[in-house]
């Protein structure tokens, strides 16, 4: 709470909320010198509540993310440290969206992270979202460790699927386009209303050529864990709650 009740803090995590960002990014949106937005950004990245990956677009960037579970276990802290009756009640679970929503997951080989995305979020919504992904740069086929990943620890075949790209969907009617990848990020076309348009800066675990299984299990579960933040904003359409 102490973190989280500074004003420009809260903001940042606010807009951090949305969508990973880069600091630039961040010091356009809440209008303050990028030297204290850096500051306020070291904090919470102290604090456990914002974490930075290394741009795979430019070595020099990093994206923030905020981690939503950390924020939650935190709030529940802070509520039994005042007084017991103040626990939190686990949240129920997210409803499926109710209203037709088509969401596009993109990266840029479209073989590892997008396609696991698009399964997962099927999963997730019982094929009541639309969902599809695509690649700026496809592959020619998926990963074998997207397969077998999907299939050993979610029970999802996705076996047949075949990496598709970006060009393919150009006359598509989509809701939300999410990109997983920095350098898809910089390429991918305006699709969508800037508004419904995140990004996920999520590594990719077949960068290094000698990456195992484990590691695109960690990305898998990395995936379905924002999959499952994902569910109340695509339930409700809305990418921002009203900040106080």
């Amino acid at each position: 709470m102490r973190l989280a009740g500074h004003p420009l803090r809260w903001r940042l995590l606010a807009e951090l909320a949305c969508s990973d960002l880069r600091v630039r990014e961040l010091v356009t949106l809440v209008g303050q010198p990028q030297n204290l937005v850096s500051y306020h950004l070291r904090l919470l990245r102290d604090g456990g509540l914002v974490t930075a990956t290394r741009s795979s677009f430019d070595g020099r960037d990093s994206s923030y993310h905020l981690n939503l579970d950390r924020c939650a276990e935190a709030l529940a802290g802070a509520g039994i440290a005042l007084h017991p009756a103040l626990r939190l009640r686990p949240a129920p679970p997210a409803s499926h969206p109710v209203a037709p929503v088509a969401v596009l997951f993109v990266c840029t080989g479209n073989s590892v992270r997008s396609p696991m995305a698009e399964a997962l979020l099927r999963r997730r919504t019982a094929g009541r979202v639309e969902t599809i992904s695509a690649g700026s740069r496809p592959k020619p086929r998926l990963h074998p460790h997207t397969a077998r990943v999907l299939h050993d620890e979610y029970g999802i075949d996705i076996s047949g699927q075949s990496p598709l790209h970006l060009n393919a969907l150009t006359d598509r009617r989509l809701d939300y386009l999410i990109t997983l990848c920095d350098k898809a990020r910089e390429v991918s076309p305006e699709l969508v209303d800037h508004a419904r348009r995140v990004h996920w800066s999520i590594p990719d675990p077949a960068a290094a050529g000698d990456a195992g299984y484990p590691v695109f299990a960690r990305t898998a579960a990395d995936i379905d864990t924002r999959i499952r933040h994902l569910l109340p904003v695509l339930a409700t359409g809305n990418r921002k709650e009203a900040q106080p």
